[in-house]
């Protein structure tokens, strides 16, 4: 009996067997699952509580948890930072173990990391530095032009802090988490419940991020494999920061608000750093239905996508945003782009122009991830060149 040929698959489905295919078998699908995780909550949370509202010839930010401080929990769910410090410092610290491994220097291994770190920066910064000064020459009021380029350039910080992490890596592969959370804990105390400079709260730009970044570490070293650390992280983080919001005054929301006297997040809280501890419990917990998730071709496709560009992703979510908003502006002022956000009817209309950020973002996701990849480059970091004639040696994998 001859059976019917099957069917063809889609171009869609080839493609991602494709990269499953050309994936090393011993890649841990789990932590590009976690960082891709991390760029699209980030991405979504500006969306999200990003807005310009038109005022004349003016924009100026605004945010909905401003005037709809209910809504504090969206933030909990799409401020993501801690996740992405967890995975960069696991990755950072494997990577260079593997460096040490092969023998390459230190020079050598930071440089390859940092560079496709920045390289993507002098796109957004040529391209701005071009807009801002049009703009100014055609007339726009200063304060427009200000807030553009704040919004546009304020994910800078994250690329910052997470370039002397890095750096430090070497020092930093057995510090215990403990010791910046003890750092974070003391700078609020002075500064909170003994009046010390608002200054001293930068300080814990760097120490509140190396929490999770050392916890990446201690992942690497093989020390967060037990179920119950991630418990233990997730119960704690959580009843932690619940205290410090409820009886010690910390804001709710895990992000900034315009015009708040205090943010989580601008320089990080002992509140944002305990709430970072919970997010890294959650994602520890959830590696392994991650990894049983991404044995799936199609789902992998698109992490390992995310993670290709995750760079150019994250610098121009952005002015994709704003570059929706300026056009909308040609046909008035258009809800839940250019209104104040001050109702639950603007976020209704909000989550329908995402959509439409997504269009503009892949627009320049086409027009710049060379940037990101650079000239010359061997084959992707996510997955290696497929061997046919079944070849298995993984000698041609790049790892994160």
């Amino acid at each position: 009996m001859t059976w019917p040929p099957a069917p063809p698959r889609s171009p869609l489905r080839e493609a991602a067997a494709r990269i499953d295919a050309a994936t090393p078998e011993d890649r841990d699908r789990a932590v590009d699952a976690l960082r891709a995780l991390a760029i699209l909550g980030v991405v979504l949370g500006h969306w999200l509580v990003t807005a310009l509202v038109a005022d004349g010839n003016t924009l100026h930010a605004a945010s909905p948890l401003g005037d709809m401080p209910r809504l504090a929990p969206v933030s909990w769910a799409l401020q993501t930072l801690a996740v992405f410090f967890l995975v960069g410092g696991h990755a950072a610290t494997r990577g260079y173990a593997s460096a040490r491994a092969r023998g390459d220097s230190y020079a050598r291994w930071l440089t390859a990391r940092l560079s496709r770190l920045f390289r993507p920066v002098l796109a957004v910064l040529g391209l701005w530095t071009a807009t801002a000064t049009l703009l100014l020459l055609t007339g726009a009021e200063f304060v427009t032009v200000h807030t553009l380029v704040k919004l546009a350039l304020s994910p800078m910080w994250f690329l910052l802090v997470f370039a002397a992490l890095t750096a430090a890596t070497p020092l930093l592969a057995r510090l215990h988490p403990l010791w910046p959370l003890v750092v974070v804990l003391h700078i609020d105390l002075l500064r909170f419940g003994f009046g010390a400079p608002s200054w001293l709260g930068w300080i814990n730009l760097a120490a509140g991020w190396l929490v999770p970044y050392s916890l990446g570490a201690a992942w690497t070293r093989g020390e967060l494999e037990h179920r119950r650390t991630g418990w233990l992280l997730l119960a704690g983080g959580t009843a932690a920061t619940a205290a410090l919001v409820a009886w010690a005054g910390y804001p709710a929301s895990m992000v900034g608000v315009p015009g708040a006297s205090v943010s989580n997040l601008n320089p990080p809280t002992l509140a944002a750093v305990t709430f970072g501890l919970a997010q890294c419990g959650l994602a520890l917990l959830l590696r392994e239905r991650l990894r049983r998730a991404m044995r799936r071709p199609v789902a992998w496709a698109a992490v390992a996508v995310v993670n290709l560009s995750a760079m150019t992703i994250f610098l121009w979510h952005q002015t994709a945003l704003m570059a929706t908003t300026a056009t909308g502006l040609l046909a008035g002022r258009l809800p839940g782009l250019h209104t104040r956000p001050d109702d639950l009817g603007w976020v209704a209309v909000r989550l329908a122009w995402l959509p439409v950020f997504a269009l503009v973002l892949t627009g320049c996701w086409a027009a710049f991830r060379s940037c990101e990849r650079g000239r010359g480059r061997r084959p992707s970091r996510v997955v290696r060149t497929h061997r046919p004639q079944g070849r298995t040696s993984t000698a041609g994998a790049r790892h994160v």
